[in-house]
């Protein structure tokens, strides 16, 4: 999967969903249809069993924020889950729509769902880098995995990667900064060099958390291949990743202008310099700028150029004619052509 599209040099892009379904199905599928309209390869969501994750104390805990859903952290966690249930149907509509499931099992019990459902990709999230135990039991399952490394040392980069690599390779690695959001010069791109001279059997890519789309097409350059964008329907939506996620037409554009990269890069061909439609219709041709008699050389000062709706001898191609011999008189204002002209 990962590999192919590193080998083709296309790009595979991942919308992030995460929890800006707001804990609704009918949202949730909208987000699968609408992304993948707009480019997406895989839609991801977030998997979690709240009360496996957290502690007693901490699911308990007052939480106060103005984007809070409940009084206390784990009822405000448990408000924005996807319900078990709907994972079948969130495949299917993967299916439907021609997009990969993809979600992050943030424990064990719910590794254990997405396997039930056969997901197609899993993701490692930043937070369990270095979680040996939890990567193991990831990638034994045999899917691809994604693996975020925001916030890691390379020697726990290192030793994630050498976990999923004993399994298998298709593994996608990408290069991300844990800010959210993550203002524009805090991106840290050139890393994506980095992880690429480190691990050769991954196919490295870019999460961020920046909340435009320029991120993408430079990521790509400095040779990223799997992307990671959170979307959301509205940027307005009560909760924390709104602000900094894509809308759909703005995850288009991200999409686009990330395979648009590879095609500016060939220089186009010599034999069409000078073709161009411009100057065919405006281009400049050499013509006598005081009268040249017969035997006479050609100098800077004996040229000027001018617009004809016939083609001569274009003005770029002066250095070619400069110290040339005139075969013929040519008038004042007279177009030049090689015809006229003996070698020096």
């Amino acid at each position: 999967m990962f590999k192919e599209h590193l080998e083709s040099n296309d790009a595979f892009v991942i919308a992030e969903v995460g929890q800006n379904h707001q804990g609704d199905l009918s949202v949730a599928r909208d987000y699968i249809r609408i992304f993948a309209m707009a480019g997406a390869d895989a839609v991801k969501f977030q998997t979690r069993n709240n009360k496996y994750l957290f502690s007693g104390e901490a699911y308990d805990a007052p939480y106060q924020s103005e984007n809070a859903f409940a009084d206390t952290y784990g009822l405000h966690r448990e408000r924005l889950e996807l319900n078990p249930e709907w994972l079948p149907q969130l495949k299917e509509d993967c299916v439907k729509y021609g997009v990969k499931f993809m979600s992050t099992p943030f424990d064990e019990p719910s590794l254990e769902l997405l396997e039930k459902i056969d997901i197609d990709i899993l993701k490692v999230a930043s937070f369990d880098l270095g979680n040996l135990p939890l990567i193991h039991r990831i990638a034994r399952m045999g899917k691809p995995v994604v693996m975020s490394v925001g916030g890691g040392k390379i020697d726990q980069i290192r030793s994630s990667v050498g976990v999923l690599l004993d399994h298998h390779d298709e593994v996608a690695v990408l290069h991300c900064v844990s800010e959210y959001p993550c203002e524009y010069n805090r991106l840290g791109l050139d890393n994506i060099a980095v992880l690429i001279n480190e691990f050769p059997e991954c196919t490295i890519g870019s999460s961020d958390h920046f909340n435009g789309t320029l991120s993408g097409p430079v990521a790509y350059l400095k040779g990223a291949r799997v992307f990671e964008k959170h979307v959301t329907l509205n940027r307005a939506w009560k909760g924390t990743d709104h602000s900094f996620a894509l809308e759909p037409e703005g995850f288009r554009k991200f999409v686009r202008d990330i395979g648009r990269v590879r095609h500016m890069m060939p220089p186009k061909s010599t034999e069409e310099l000078g073709t161009e439609r411009v100057f065919r219709k405006l281009g400049k041709f050499l013509i006598a700028y005081t009268d040249i008699k017969a035997g006479q050389a050609i100098t800077l000062d004996s040229l000027s150029g001018r617009i004809f709706n016939t083609r001569h001898i274009p003005v770029r191609e002066s250095n070619q004619v400069i110290g040339r011999v005139a075969k013929r008189d040519i008038a004042k204002g007279e177009p030049i052509e090689y015809a006229d002209l003996a070698q020096a």
